[in-house]
């Protein structure tokens, strides 16, 4: 894999999708309620800390924090993605957190002082990085000595079929590569051996792995397909770039597959993350 290329493409596909992300900021933030509890949880921000966040999207997990923190505390809600990092600065000051500073920053090479911060997050971001080695590393230099680091990622395809449906459609009618390991990918550190083995040579303790499951509810199959084509990233890319009538045979597979997981709320997937803790 050539990194340099792949950084550049994710950069593009996170840019790209951040309007969409801005705009379901609540209901991302609702869904993904579970996990961010306990990522905090197993942080324990305490009062008057420097926490940073990264690759935050829109700030829901940094925003959490600050809380926690206080206003004698200080969190930097980050992303590589420009456009991501300006839908966060606006939520932050639409919700007067003045604890919080909004910044780009690349993960794999953070423009922050060595033990500059207290406690690391990080939701859903370590696995999609071209380097996700070299990303905790940064992470274990810039937290301060006894500092902590609180991560989400997803665990296999089978528990979340959310996102394995579209990826399945997709690689089935030859859009998509399947995935091969070792790439960057939304299931690429399920894998718990994998995982501790990363954190462990960044210089971490081994960590404490805990599944959160949680459920990603639409009102029906059309609220189902409108995230999918707006808001989860490559995916969004790949059906954006579909001819008219090969999109709709997608979505047609897409929406057939998806009315199985009916529920009380409408569509109801299942989603499991796995969050890792470390000092």
């Amino acid at each position: 894999m050539d990194t340099g290329e792949f950084r550049r493409a994710s950069l593009a596909v996170w840019e790209a999708v951040a309007p969409g992300w801005d705009s379901r900021h609540a209901y991302l933030e609702e869904t993904a309620r579970p996990v961010t509890e306990r990522m905090l949880a197993r942080l324990e921000p305490r009062q008057g800390e420097a926490i940073l966040d990264l690759a935050a999207g829109t700030g829901i997990t940094g925003f959490a924090a600050a809380a926690l923190v206080g206003t004698g505390g200080h969190v930097i809600v980050s992303d590589f993605a420009t456009a991501m990092v300006e839908a966060a600065r606006q939520h932050a000051q639409r919700l007067h957190l003045e604890n919080v500073e909004c910044r780009v920053l690349d993960a794999e090479s953070l423009d922050l002082e060595d033990d500059s911060v207290d406690g690391v997050l990080c939701r859903w971001g370590y696995m999609l990085m071209s380097d996700p080695a070299t990303a905790l590393a940064e992470t274990r230099r810039v937290l301060r000595p006894g500092g902590r680091v609180s991560c989400a990622v997803f665990t296999g395809p089978e528990e979340n079929p959310w996102a394995a449906l579209p990826l399945g459609v997709l690689v089935e009618r030859g859009h998509l590569a399947p995935p091969v390991p070792g790439v960057p990918g939304i299931f690429a550190l399920g894998n718990r051996s994998l995982l501790t083995s990363l954190f462990l040579r960044a210089g971490f303790d081994d960590p404490v792995l805990e599944d959160v499951p949680f459920t990603w509810p639409f009102d029906d199959l059309d609220g189902y397909w409108d995230f999918i084509t707006h808001a989860a990233g490559g995916v969004t890319i790949v059906l954006d770039r579909l001819d008219p009538d090969e999109r709709q045979q997608v979505g047609e597979e897409i929406r057939t597959r998806a009315a199985s997981f009916g529920g009380s709320r409408g569509i109801e997937l299942p989603g499991v993350s796995l969050v890792a803790s470390a000092t």
